[in-house]
């Protein structure tokens, strides 16, 4: 009895280790809800608005999202050439003229003028300027900031795979 026994312990361990479970169901590695956007406005700056401009933001974006402000300096052959924030301009002699900069929250962006006679300041440097505004989630932004070049606007497209078409306009 004690062989026979021994016998069904030995055929079942047998046969529990025969049961493997195969798992093919496939893995999802896409992050769906980490998305780049460009939002594009135009704005003015005067006495009236003492030389800033707040954007509020269509929503609120993390904290550790990045956040990069281009301003549309000329178009060239029908291309735009979008200029990085802050972006600044020299007199003959070195000194400031004038710099457009930014600060922004999760909430919105400031975008400001500072210089010593910004009303001195050709209107086509204060008026109806173009701008966008490019926010890359953290996920991203932490992948590949030593291989981006920033001021190339269309290096930050290409890398954070921002669908030129898909550019929000704000009123």
């Amino acid at each position: 009895m004690k062989k026979f026994t021994l016998f069904l312990v030995l055929i079942g361990m047998l046969s529990f280790q025969s049961c493997t479970v195969h798992d093919t169901t496939p893995i999802n590695t896409t992050d769906n809800d980490t998305i780049s956007e460009v939002w594009e406005f135009t704005r003015s700056f005067t006495t009236t608005n003492n030389f800033s401009n707040l954007i509020t933001f269509p929503h609120t974006i993390y904290t550790s999202d990045m956040v990069l402000v281009y301003r549309l300096s000329a178009v060239t052959g029908g291309t735009d050439v979008w200029k990085l924030l802050p972006e600044t301009y020299y007199f003959n002699n070195g000194t400031l003229d004038f710099k457009y900069d930014f600060d922004f929250t999760q909430y919105d962006a400031s975008i400001y003028m500072e210089g010593f006679d910004l009303v001195g300041v050709s209107a086509a440097y204060r008026t109806n300027q173009v701008f966008r505004i490019v926010v890359i989630p953290g996920f991203f932004g932490n992948k590949n900031t030593n291989t981006v070049d920033f001021k190339d606007y269309n290096a930050v497209l290409n890398a954070y795979h921002i669908d030129p078409t898909k550019v929000l306009k704000i009123k």
